[in-house]
């Protein structure tokens, strides 16, 4: 699959997942049923139903202090979104301008993720920022 798409599909479901428990939500709900509703009619008003259920789940998830719900919901709508594009590409110009929209609503959350396997003598180092050594 497309890289490009793979990255556009990422940035939409952490951007749309991270308005779902914010003023806009509803705005972030309505563009995506309608990216739905051009390249897939009869799923749409599911779409729209199910963003409601993970509404809901990610309130529920805030308020018992669960912080891995949101990463979960947000690969989840990733993989929809991912498959959406890649059975009707001539919708990423749609989702860009919805994204491009959204973005400046969503809240600024920063997630890091890493992981790494060594074996043998191999040495892994791993930083979310700068990474200095004095090496003696």
């Amino acid at each position: 699959m497309d890289p490009e798409i793979v990255a556009l599909a990422g940035t939409a479901g952490t951007t749309l997942v991270g308005l779902l428990t914010t003023e806009a939500w509803q705005r972030a709900r309505d563009g995506v049923a309608a990216l739905w509703h051009r390249a897939e009619p009869a799923r749409a008003d599911a779409i729209s139903a199910e963003l409601e259920v993970t509404r809901t789940d990610l309130l529920a998830a805030q308020s018992d202090g669960d912080t891995e719900s949101r990463d979960e919901l947000g690969a989840e709508w990733q993989g929809r979104i991912r498959r959406l594009l890649a059975a009707h590409p001539e919708e990423a110009r749609a989702l860009r301008a919805l994204v491009d929209e959204l973005r400046p609503l969503a809240p600024d959350v920063t997630s890091v993720t890493q992981q790494a396997t060594a074996s043998g003598h191999a040495r892994v180092y791993q930083a979310g920022r700068d990474q200095h050594f004095d090496r003696r």
